[in-house]
């Protein structure tokens, strides 16, 4: 099983080749290298003006699946502790 990877967000300001500054550009990416990668991909011949690390990106839960829900309500319609399983989702 490979660890999951959390990307970081980095924040560019740049000037596009036809000279306009761009600030507050976000980008993910596994390191500032991958991200610069992919900024110049978007803007091509553009000038790095400044790069700081704004910090990792949080994952947020998945909420119950499909199944979970109907199970619980199986449950619940059994007479088990679906309901109060429910209430907490």
């Amino acid at each position: 099983m490979t660890s999951a990877f959390v990307p970081t967000k980095y924040g560019f300001r740049i000037r596009t080749r036809s000279g306009v500054v761009v600030e507050n550009l976000l980008i993910a990416g596994r390191d500032s290298e991958e991200a610069e990668r992919k900024l110049r991909q978007v803007y091509l011949g553009c000038e790095i003006l400044e790069v700081r690390q704004l910090g990792e990106m949080v994952r947020r839960e998945m909420g119950p699946s499909y199944e979970d829900v109907v199970d619980l309500i199986a449950d619940h319609e059994r007479g088990g502790e679906g309901r109060s399983r429910l209430q907490r989702l």
